[in-house]
């Protein structure tokens, strides 16, 4: 959808939407969107979109595997300044 800009939000008005965005830590766009569903009645209808690809994955390193998984992962963090010159 292309963008909407909104002028002259009343205070109050931004002020509920920081205050969303900011218990929900999410961005004040997103805010807006949720409150707006809410206001219209579609909050409920909106899915979030779950992925289970991975599943299999996760918690199947052992303390031994994550320990080199990270060292390797501080050498390639690691700024070779003769590139960036």
């Amino acid at each position: 959808m292309k963008a909407i800009t909104l002028r002259n939000i009343p205070a109050a008005v931004q002020k509920a939407i920081r205050t969303k965005a900011r218990e929900k830590r999410i961005s004040a766009n997103k805010a807006v969107i949720e409150l707006l569903e809410e206001r219209v009645g579609v909050a409920s209808q909106r899915t979030k979109l779950v992925h289970h690809d991975l599943d299999e994955f996760a918690g199947s390193w052992s303390a031994e595997e994550a320990k080199e998984f990270d060292k390797f992962l501080k050498t390639a963090r690691r700024v070779d300044s003769d590139l960036w010159k």
